[in-house]
Formats: C-alpha cells, structure tokens, sequence
C-alpha cells in the first residue's frame, strides 16, 4: 500500500539564492543590486533560459524587503490594474501577448508614469516641500521588469509598448550548460535530502528537453513518487512513475 503523501511546501530560499548563474552571473549581480525604482529591465532568451525564474527571483526580493509586487503573463486575464501600493510589476510571456494584453500593459506603464508626474507637478507648484513626506497613497515610482524569448527590437507588439519595454537595461539569459544543469538538479535534490544517481541525470537529460523549469517539476514530482513508494530514487523507479502518469492521461476519441 502507497503512503498517502502531503504536498508539503518547501522553506522558501533567499532571493537568488537557488539560481545557478551558469553564463549569467553578471546578469544576476546587476537585478540583485538595482536600486529600485529605475528604468525597465528586459530579459530575452530561448525557453527554459531561466528569465521566468529570474522574474520570481525579484519577486522574491521585493516580498523579502516588504514591497507589493504584481505578475501578468500571457495567461492573466485582463484588464489589469496597478495596485496603489504596486512596487514592481512583473511581465512574462511578453512575445505571446495579444493585443488586448499589450494594450494592458501599456496602460500599466501609463498609470506608473502618471503617478510620478502628480507627484512631480505638486512639487513643482510647491504644494509639498522636498523635504516633506509624499501623502498617503502617493508613489514615487514602480519598477518594471519583464520577459521574453525576443528582444525588444524583434517582438511583434504595438511601438509605444516596445519603446517601454526596452527603454531600460536590455539583458540576454542564456541557456545553462549540461555541467551547470547537473549542478541545478544535484544542488536542489539535496535541499530535498534525495540522492540523485548520475544513472538518473543521464536518462532525464536524454529522453526530456533541457528546460530547467521543466526538469525541476519532473523532480518534484519523483521527489513525492519515490516518498510515496518508501523507494530510493532509480531509473526503473523514474520510468514507473512516467508510466503511470501516461496511463492516468485521458484518451482523445
């Protein structure tokens, strides 16, 4: 009989702190010391790159020192509305956007802008001095950082939303090296106390598509499979588990 196993939740990592640079360690050094709020980050790469981890990196890094964030992808249902206490603004999937998700979007970047312009224009007009607080419910600012597997120059959405999102700092993410996706699946197996034999890398990094993203599911999911059967982690093990889930997939007729 299978032990019934809880989805437990893992103690979250410091921002950054579970990403393997590979390539990508000036990249990395740049969004963890940014000061915010600055001009726009863009990250472009292939699939499996690592740029939507590193948007939850600084997701991370904005919850860590108590600041609101907001995500919208390619599957946020719009409108979507900047939040009155909105620090930073995540955008994902960017490339994939129809177009009333870039009029979306555009519009965040709009009402970003015009909240530091009501709060420069009552400066300017001396209704606050500089060295007074800003009232309540003022911003100052909102960071945007977003992802895409093209670079701005090359994405296919409205012009004033491209001039936005490439305004700013413009960063390629390359893919991680075989050594370096070992080293990823080794460093986060250990943090779940699983021993994962070189027998098992070989036969994941053949048979599935190098896409980090996807390879840490596939172990979340072993990682329960394996707890579930009271079984170490083996190859016949992997291919039972894979079985099973293609068996439990419904059929098309």
């Amino acid at each position: 009989m299978k032990q019934l196993i809880l989805d437990l939740a893992w103690d979250p990592l410091p921002p950054f702190a579970g990403f393997l640079p590979g390539d990508n360690a000036a990249v990395v050094a740049q969004l963890r010391e940014q000061q915010w709020p600055g001009a726009p980050i863009y990250l472009w790469g292939p699939a499996g790159s690592g740029k939507t981890q590193l948007l939850h990196e600084l997701q991370a890094r904005a919850v860590e020192d108590g600041l609101v964030a907001q995500w919208f992808d390619a599957g946020s249902d719009t409108p979507w509305e900047l939040a009155d206490d909105a620090a930073l603004v995540l955008l994902d999937d960017v490339d994939q956007w129809s177009a009333g998700q870039q009029h979306a979007a555009f519009t965040l970047f709009v009402e970003a802008a015009s909240r530091v312009g009501g709060v420069l224009h009552a400066l300017a007009d001396g209704a606050m001095a500089l060295s007074e607080a800003a009232p309540a419910g003022a911003r100052l600012g909102v960071q945007f950082a977003s992802a895409g597997r093209l670079p701005p120059v090359d994405l296919h959405v409205r012009e004033d939303l491209r001039t936005r999102l490439g305004w700013g700092p413009v960063h390629a993410v390359q893919p991680l090296a075989e050594t370096d996706t070992r080293d990823a699946l080794h460093q986060e197996a250990r943090r779940r106390g699983l021993v994962l034999g070189d027998d098992v890398l070989d036969y994941v990094l053949v048979r599935f598509a190098r896409d980090l993203k996807s390879l840490m599911h596939l172990l979340h999911r072993l990682d329960g499979f394996a707890l579930a059967e009271k079984r170490a982690v083996t190859v016949p093990l992997l291919k039972r588990m894979l079985d099973e889930e293609s068996s439990k997939k419904p059929t098309i007729e």
